[in-house]
């Protein structure tokens, strides 16, 4: 199965578990965020590490719901990592081969590439969603663009 039709069924399967927030006891951000991690997850068993970290104080991120085997770093600074320029610059960030990323923090050594994408509520940045994989060069446009996506329809403004 292509990308697209991957992503495809994951709208489907958020759809289902998150909706459009008319119920009656509608999900908040941590459990929108655990079934967001699950549904790619699940979708893209390969991946190595799909994970929230949010904006916990000023200019810090702290690890929130993940999928993955190996333990997350448990806080990151703005402007460390990709996570962290992510978070600082306000947009997606893809790197293909991160042991050529400046300020790279290696939680997994596994991982060789990787994509943020940042959450914004009120035209700041609340938290990132961070996707890790073990082959260069895994992430191309269709992710980003269904993964900004799948944040703005169910995280964002």
């Amino acid at each position: 199965m292509d990308k697209d039709s991957t992503y495809q069924n994951i709208i489907t399967s958020l759809d289902s578990l998150i909706g459009n927030n008319d119920r009656k006891y509608p999900l908040d951000d941590t459990g929108k965020m655990a079934l967001i991690c699950w549904a790619v997850k699940h979708h893209f068993p390969n991946l190595l590490f799909v994970g929230f970290y949010r904006v916990t104080e000023t200019n810090l991120l702290t690890i929130g719901p993940y999928q993955g085997d190996v333990l997350a770093c448990g806080t990151i600074p703005f402007g460390k990592g990709v996570c962290g320029v992510a978070a600082e610059k306000g947009e997606t960030i893809i790197v293909d081969d991160v042991s050529e990323f400046p300020n790279y923090i290696a939680c997994d050594s596994d991982t060789k590439s990787e994509i943020v994408v940042p959450v914004v509520r009120n035209g700041k940045v609340t938290a990132v969603l961070d996707v890790d994989s073990g082959e260069i060069g895994w992430f191309d446009i269709t992710d980003n663009q269904s993964l900004e996506s799948v944040i703005q329809k169910y995280l964002s403004d």
